[in-house]
């Protein structure tokens, strides 16, 4: 029965970070699909939201309307936080990765350098000690309690909003011009060219998207545990993995594929239990072999070659 009740807890751990990890890898997937490179400074990305959402509530302050546990001012500060996010994420591509005349190697290594400036201006200003935002943690949801979840209002408004998002994402994609616009540039750019569409234009409404969400999946990361400079990088490999499992490329493989690499990850330590040697210190490496293992049997991806979309 105490297998029974770690399975539960962790199940629903793994609900919430999974919602973070889906966020993340759907704005790396829609960038790599539409901007043509692996987007290293991704996970720093995500920290670039967290703490502009850190200083932004910081300004603003709680008010005495609250949703699920979070003052109006938390979610006030987080939809500046995204802005935020996309701004900067804007600048770096018109003045670091458009001006450069290289291929996607020559990008990928240098928004690895975007990273690190990314990491040292936050770690300059905020120092590398952890924060937390002004706001009170709260204890699991009694009734919750007992069926042995173990999860707060703060955890359902992470995965609430994380499917708000996830929905108006897909609402934009595939109900909009826009969204029409961004998965026939992710299908044949030079086809999308020839007829018209404004690929230029469309690479930026993608970056904006990719990295708002980004900023989003930070500032709930920063919710879940606590804002440190690293936190971005710390889960880049693991929304890697994510994307690569999905189908690279794919929005739609993107957010599958986060849902179960974040579970892999949340649930490794219940193979203790029940007396497999690996613990929770395993987690990501054991999700890398479940993405191999997935990979060897269908090396596009569980959504195939589907891109930006999943048309």
């Amino acid at each position: 029965m105490a297998v029974l009740d770690q399975l539960i807890e962790l199940t629903a751990n793994g609900v919430v970070y999974s919602s973070i990890i889906v966020l993340g890898s759907i704005g790396l997937s829609l960038i790599y699909s539409i901007a043509g490179f692996a987007n290293f400074a991704h996970g720093d990305t995500m920290t670039v939201g967290a703490y502009a959402t850190l200083v932004i509530f910081g300004i603003i302050g709680g008010t005495s309307i609250s949703i699920l546990g979070l003052p109006l001012g938390f979610f006030l500060a987080l939809l500046s936080g995204i802005a935020v996010t996309a701004i900067v994420a804007l600048v770096t591509e018109r003045v670091v990765y458009k001006p450069l005349d290289i291929g996607p190697i020559g990008l990928l290594i240098t928004s690895i350098g975007v990273a690190f400036v990314y990491r040292a201006l936050i770690q300059i200003q905020f120092s590398a000690d952890s924060r937390r935002y002004d706001i009170d943690r709260l204890r699991p949801i009694d009734w919750l309690l007992q069926y042995n979840i173990r999860v707060t209002e703060h955890d359902i408004a992470i995965v609430a909003s994380s499917i708000v998002l996830v929905a108006g994402l897909h609402l934009l994609l595939q109900h909009t011009d826009l969204g029409r616009k961004m998965r026939a540039t992710a299908d044949n750019p030079s086809l999308a060219r020839a007829s018209g569409i404004r690929v230029r234009r469309i690479e930026l409404w993608t970056w904006i998207i990719g990295a708002g969400l980004a900023g989003a999946g930070g500032a709930f990361l920063g919710l879940f545990n606590q804002l440190v400079p690293r936190m971005g990088f710390n889960l880049l490999l693991v929304i890697f993995a994510a994307v690569i499992l999905g189908g690279i490329g794919s929005v739609y493989g993107a957010m599958l594929g986060g849902l179960l690499i974040g579970m892999v990850v949340e649930l490794t330590p219940i193979l203790t239990s029940i007396g497999i040697p690996i613990g929770s210190q395993y987690a990501r490496a054991l999700a890398f072999i479940i993405m191999v293992a997935v990979l060897l049997v269908r090396p596009q991806g569980i959504a195939g070659e589907a891109v930006g979309g999943g048309s």
